[in-house]
């Protein structure tokens, strides 16, 4: 749980626009990768910032360039500099507490999203917030940097000569990025489910604690990933409704088509809830027929011995004038009616399938 929250106390008081990062990473170098493309060529080069800050608006080509890493300000600082970028942008970015959102800048539009994986080992949900910038020729997206990211679909189409991503505007690189994440997600869905599935199959063969532990950390991981998708659905409606220039006609039913699969893993992910939900009464209703089944032979077995229990009582009386306590039988005729009292019950319980 201490993983889901950031520490914004280290804000608190100071002015907006102030460039301090909020997240998990603490060390390490950023990484800038930097790939210009037009219809006919395609360049990929690892860059320094100072590169990128001396390259801006010289290259006649589009480019993509890619921060992995926003946990040092000062390199931020520069990148946001050199294309223009707002002071509230820059702390968006720094800030990966974020909710999915869109702003639409005159000069380009930021968009902010989770990209999602899922560690199957330790059955966590891991989330790393990603924020893409839209501009006229060049599209920049900032990473955490946690563990790798989805966008090798993208990389792959930019060195195909054949792919439209070469030969359209930046827009579609855009939406290429937006999908790659999107579609990210029913990855993850398609493994939560095989994972519902044989928990359910577990639930009902032989349920345990350790079930309802699982059942409580899927239902954890299913909030975290709502929490991410939900307002993604309107980042992209706000998208196809906007009248930014940046986006041009020809990407808008690409978008429409992003915005459906987002519809459809909100969807699947209410539905996981849902059947989560059930499975927790199922749970419930498991633990409790076993305790009555448990509660059923032990209340058979008081009841058939409370009654030799009173014979065992009377003849265990010391009084000295008792009748039969003297007959030769008198042994074998308390057994004989203690066990008859009892084959008795028996046979009445199981007339009544009480057994």
């Amino acid at each position: 749980m201490s993983k889901r929250i950031k520490k914004r106390s280290a804000k608190a008081g100071m002015p907006p626009g102030s460039l301090v990062y909020v997240g998990e990473r603490s060390g390490g170098t950023v990484e800038l990768e930097c790939i210009e493309y037009d219809a006919e060529n395609v360049v990929e080069h690892m860059v320094t910032v100072d590169d990128v800050v001396a390259a801006r608006g010289k290259g006649p080509g589009k480019a993509w360039i890619n921060i992995d890493g926003v946990h040092d300000a000062v390199v931020l600082e520069k990148v946001g500099a050199a294309y223009g970028l707002h002071a509230l942008t820059m702390e968006d970015i720094l800030n990966t507490d974020q909710r999915p959102k869109m702003e639409d800048f005159d000069e380009h539009l930021f968009i902010v999203l989770k990209m999602l994986r899922y560690d199957a080992k330790q059955s966590e949900l891991i989330i790393e917030q990603v924020s893409l910038i839209l501009g006229d020729t060049w599209v920049l997206s900032f990473q955490e940097g946690i563990q790798g990211d989805v966008f090798d679909v993208a990389r792959e189409r930019l060195r195909n000569t054949k792919t439209k991503i070469r030969a359209l505007g930046v827009d579609y690189l855009f939406y290429v990025l937006l999908d790659a994440v999107v579609d990210n997600y029913f990855a993850i869905l398609e493994t939560l489910g095989e994972e519902i599935e044989e928990l359910e199959t577990r639930l009902l063969d032989n349920p345990t604690q350790d079930t309802m532990q699982t059942i409580h950390r899927m239902k954890r991981e299913l909030i975290y990933l709502r929490k991410s998708v939900w307002p993604l659905r309107e980042v992209i409606g706000a998208l196809l409704r906007g009248e930014s220039d940046l986006i041009t006609p020809a990407t808008q039913p690409y978008l429409r088509d992003v915005y459906d699969h987002t519809i459809q893993v909100i969807d699947t992910v209410e539905t996981y809830r849902d059947m989560l939900s059930g499975l927790i009464d199922i749970y419930m209703s498991s633990m409790s027929n076993r305790m009555n089944e448990v509660m059923k032979v032990l209340t058979i077995i008081a009841t058939v011995f409370i009654p030799l229990t009173f014979i065992a009582g009377v003849y265990g009386m010391n009084f000295k004038f008792m009748p039969e306590l003297e007959w030769p039988y008198g042994y074998a005729f308390a057994w004989g009616v203690m066990i008859s009292v009892a084959a008795g019950f028996v046979v009445y319980f199981w007339k009544k399938k009480w057994i």
